[in-house]
């Protein structure tokens, strides 16, 4: 990750860090219209909009919009009414930082580092209370997210197979996402 000595010359700022913008968590009862359910709530504005500081080493470009093209549990294809079928989430990166927004909430890797200080540490959007922390890295090219605390055990993981992302949800299910 970037310093700031890394990033000034002539005592002008030359990068705005990841490390600037404050964390992003998803706000008491999502984002976005409550009278709507959470996957049809407008999204808030980019949250890393400002930050030009490079992607860090081994993290893979995930960032833009992504919707779910196909689901699969178990190796099967998932019915074509799943919830997942309709996700739609955006991804910002600069540096080891990594901003999740969907389905009313935001979740915000503040440095994809291993490192509980900078997990995510916000609630589902299954219901907008209930904890959950995750460590990130990267490894191989792998978004990799590790459950901590109550969800010790679950690991998330995300790559990118050409123009697709794969996002494996421990054992639960495998989906395909595409750019929009």
């Amino acid at each position: 990750m970037a310093t700031r000595d890394d990033r000034v010359w002539g005592g002008y700022s030359t990068v705005i860090l990841a490390s600037d913008v404050p964390r992003a968590n998803t706000p008491a009862g999502g984002y976005g219209d409550p009278s709507l359910p959470p996957n049809q709530r407008e999204m808030p504005p980019l949250f890393l909009a400002e930050c030009d500081e490079p992607l860090g080493s081994g993290a893979p470009d995930m960032r833009g919009t992504w919707k779910t093209v196909s689901l699969e549990i178990n190796g099967e294809p998932a019915p074509s009414d799943h919830r997942v079928m309709e996700h739609v989430e955006r991804i910002e990166q600069a540096g080891l930082r990594v901003t999740f927004t969907s389905a009313g909430v935001i979740h915000d890797f503040y440095a994809c580092d291993g490192t509980y200080e900078n997990a995510m540490q916000d609630v589902m959007a299954l219901d907008f209370t209930t904890p959950a922390v995750f460590s990130a890295t990267f490894d191989d090219g792998v978004l990799v997210f590790r459950g901590e605390d109550a969800l010790a055990g679950i690991t998330i993981r995300r790559w990118l197979e050409g123009k697709q992302l794969v996002w494996e949800f421990s054992t639960a299910w495998t989906a395909r996402m595409e750019r929009i």
